[in-house]
């Protein structure tokens, strides 16, 4: 992976902030990224919700196009009745109620992390709180699930698209039967490839299309199922659980795997909790009850009375329900309500990208800021590669979105049942919660969760095996990459010197001292780094002045501009400079130098050098291990406390030597940075 981070000019603000003599100047510092208001009123509110309607829930939205088509496919065995209709139909609305209205609406979303949602920021929630040495197995247990369920994230990232636009084009298929599976597969194609194609150009010129669209979307499948409803009034009444009760009943094991398709109603409901930081609680909470949930309500109903009247709509009951002269134009709104939804996940896994860079789990990439206002639009290359190749081979395997379904499942369950385990942890940790409330109300979401998660493993070897191949890569490429760079620090930071004896020998020794000022980037905040005591024992000099930066991520979404930079002045002409910065930002050391300007560092940026260390890692096999353990044991005790097998050493080696240096990452102009070579012994 590359390392470059990429700003759009312009869209720039000022802070003020005092100097050493308590002048306030104001400095320029990137667009910050804008929190939407706690309680938005009127205009606003309405605003917010409408938008919120097309990037939060275009995912839940688009379910309609397959989500009861596959419960009455042949492998359950389920013939289109009215006590199946009715028991799945009551399936269906209590799953919507009970897991995206309760679990997610009213409770998952209390846990934001200074108003950001998502499981990594639930995770980096979890971490403030488990930092002391008796914590540390449950602290790695706690990264283990939230990175698990992070890399399921990136499954359901490949698998939306792919299923959202194949359902969609197969409504040419209704409209003209004798269309060959070949065309449907060639049109998904060409529209994936449109769609990440543009992804470059970021979501700002299109966002403001989305509600709108999908608002469009809503209504329409809400009159089609009005339509339809108005012949079986009588449907309505699988709004009483017993429907359900009474099919688990009848069926026994086959009605529990049904949930396998049942949960295909509630895909997306993760995005809720994801997006909470763009949007805010009350406009996702609003959109959802007074338009979306009753809106899919109404078309689900209306295809459930559909069946009654035609069992042999089962094919497609969705595009039935339209008068065929609409199904080609409703396959266009759905084409676009699909490309709608992709775009949210697409969106997420930049995102999600974004924070696991800050937080450590992966190497940086290349993050393109793609506009000026929003600091939270972001495109990064890499990902959008691998999701744009991984959406076509999903298309080219399974053909069509039937088959596709059974890999939709794992992830989403998956994703579900980790997201409850660490509310309980943040309920009965941070806000105290007594144990019986607590326990009750997650063995109730559990419950549910493994209920669908269940029913989905017996898909593991039709295409279930997908997304959990995708996890497990994921997981291992992100905690690899963790605990490499925790190996690796160690090692660095036992070559050190504590700053204080440095000091003393620069004083004792007085070394050349050269005009300008030298920035030595360190990833410790403590001690000297070794890039600087490598460039004394080859060059012999210091500058006049010589700053240590640090650049450290904390477990929030954000610092605070007037929090984030803090420069120490020590003797003989060194600074320690400390940058904070949430795991939403992307750090800039022209921002950083400017407040230490401000702070009485005086630097020049034409006579400034910025020094980076850059490590060859050699891996050693176990008897060279051993000689080399023996010999410098005395020198890296901390180093032997952190193990990895020799197969993800040489991962993380590859992972090092495709990330490049921290010159495009920070912003450091690449003619004023010098690199100092280390060898590395794993």
């Amino acid at each position: 992976m590359t390392a470059e981070s990429t700003r759009p000019t312009g869209g720039e603000n000022t802070a003020p902030l005092r100097t050493t003599t308590g002048e306030v100047i104001p400095v320029r510092l990137p667009p910050e990224r804008q929190h939407v208001e706690a309680n938005p009123q009127g205009k606003r509110l309405a605003l917010l919700t409408l938008t919120a309607m097309g990037v939060v829930y275009g995912d839940i939205g688009t379910s309609p196009l397959y989500a009861l088509r596959e419960c009455f496919k042949g492998e359950y065995g389920l013939l289109p009745t009215q006590a199946n209709v009715y028991g799945i139909l009551s399936l269906i609305v209590w799953a919507l109620l009970l897991i995206v209205s309760v679990k997610y609406i009213v409770f998952i979303m209390r846990a934001d992390n200074r108003g950001e949602g998502g499981i990594l920021a639930l995770l980096a929630l979890l971490l403030q709180q488990t930092r002391r040495d008796e914590d540390l197995q449950r602290r790695m247990l706690l990264i283990g699930l939230g990175l698990f369920g992070a890399a399921l994230l990136y499954g359901d990232g490949v698998i939306t698209p792919a299923i959202s636009v194949l359902s969609a084009v197969e409504g040419m298929q209704v409209a003209i039967p004798a269309l060959s599976e070949n065309i449907v597969v060639i049109v998904t194609i060409l529209v994936l490839l449109l769609l990440f194609g543009f992804q470059y150009k970021g979501t700002a010129m299109v966002g403001r299309f989305f509600g709108p669209v999908m608002a469009l979307w809503f209504l329409v499948i809400a009159t089609l199922g009005v339509r339809e409803l108005v012949h079986e009034p009588q449907i309505m009444s699988a709004l009483n659980p017993i429907w359900a009760v009474r099919f688990f009943v009848n069926h026994g094991v086959g009605g529990f795997l049904v949930l396998g398709a049942v949960v295909l109603a509630v895909t997306g409901a993760e995005a809720l909790y994801a997006d909470m930081g763009h949007f805010g609680k009350k406009p996702i909470r609003m959109a959802w009850f007074a338009m979306v949930l009753p809106c899919l309500l109404l078309n689900y109903f209306g295809q459930g009375a559909l069946l009654l009247r035609d069992p042999k709509a089962a094919e497609n009951p969705f595009y039935l329900l339209a008068p065929a002269a609409l199904v080609i134009p409703l396959t266009l709104l759905a084409t676009m309500a699909a490309i709608i939804a992709s775009q949210a996940l697409i969106s997420g896994a930049f995102s999600l990208t974004q924070q696991s860079v800050q937080l450590g789990y992966s190497p940086r990439v290349t993050i393109v800021h793609t506009s000026m206002e929003e600091a939270g639009q972001i495109y990064i290359p890499e990902i959008n590669k691998l999701l744009r190749a991984g959406c076509i081979l999903l298309v080219f395997m399974f053909r069509n979105s039937s088959a596709l379904s059974a890999a939709y499942g794992i992830a989403v369950t998956g994703t579900m049942a980790i997201t409850s385990i660490l509310y309980y942890v943040v309920a009965r940790q941070r806000w105290e919660w007594p144990l019986w409330k607590i326990g009750a109300l997650t063995s109730l979401f559990l419950f549910v969760d493994f209920a669908f998660f269940g029913a989905n493993l017996v898909k593991i070897e039709h295409g279930g095996w997908v997304p959990v191949l995708m996890a497990l890569g994921v997981y291992t490429l992100m905690s690899t990459w963790k605990r490499g760079r925790v190996m690796l620090t160690r090692i660095l930071t036992s070559g050190s010197l504590p700053l204080d004896l440095f000091l003393g020998d620069v004083e004792r020794r007085k070394p050349h001292r050269v005009a300008g000022t030298a920035v030595f980037m360190t990833s410790s905040p403590e001690g000297v780094p070794v890039v600087l005591l490598h460039h004394l024992k080859h060059n012999k000099v210091l500058h006049e002045q010589v700053v240590l930066m640090s650049i450290l991520v904390d477990e929030v979404p954000e610092v605070p501009a007037e929090q984030r930079v803090s420069a120490e002045r020590l003797e003989h002409g060194f600074w320690r400079v400390m940058a904070r910065y949430g795991f939403m930002q992307t750090p800039d050391v022209n921002e950083i130098l400017s407040v230490a300007r401000v702070q009485g560092l005086k630097a020049r940026p034409s006579e400034t050098t910025f020094y980076l260390g850059r490590e060859r890692i050699i891996v050693l096999d176990r008897k060279q291990k051993g000689r080399e353990g023996a010999r410098r044991a005395p020198d890296v005790p901390e180093a032997q406390k952190i193990e990895m097998a020799r197969w993800r050493k040489k991962l993380f080696v590859l992972m090092s030597r495709n990330a490049r240096s921290a010159t495009e990452f920070f912003g450091i102009p690449p003619n004023r940075v010098v690199e100092l070579g280390a060898q590395v012994e794993f």
